[in-house]
């Protein structure tokens, strides 16, 4: 595993937990994440293998509440299945149609690698979908 570089200044990221990161968040303590503290920049990890894995790429404040905002309008498209195999093929279509809509590869469309642009290209496009009552 390669130690995220910090995409704001450029130094290698630290592993740390949520405790580090998150102090109000027992629920959080005992997460991983890679973090870059002078810039507040971090992302989590992945809980599979080794659990160091990221979920995406590092994030400062403000392309985090952009990431959330379009996973806000995202998700519901695919999260409201009340089955979990249901609710895996309904994210990997949407996922798929994202991409399609983003003109990007499919490979290359997962949010938590998005910039605050394509997560506001996201947040547009999920619009469209809900004028035109699309589901999955």
């Amino acid at each position: 595993m390669t130690v995220p570089i910090c995409p704001y200044c450029g130094e290698q990221s630290k592993l740390v937990t949520g405790a580090d990161i998150y102090r109000n968040r027992l629920d959080l303590a005992n997460l991983k994440f890679w973090q870059c503290k002078p810039c507040d920049a971090y992302v989590g990890c992945h809980k599979r293998g080794k659990g160091t894995e990221p979920l995406g790429r590092l994030a400062d404040a403000s392309l985090r509440m952009w990431k959330g905002n379009a996973h806000t309008v995202f998700d519901p498209f695919w999260n409201g299945y009340k089955y979990v195999e249901r609710r895996r093929v309904a994210r990997i279509a949407s996922y798929a149609r994202l991409a399609q809509d983003l003109n990007i590869n499919p490979s290359d469309c997962h949010i938590g690698m998005f910039n605050i642009d394509m997560c506001k290209r996201v947040i547009k496009v999920c619009a469209q979908w809900r004028a035109q009552n699309i589901n999955f």
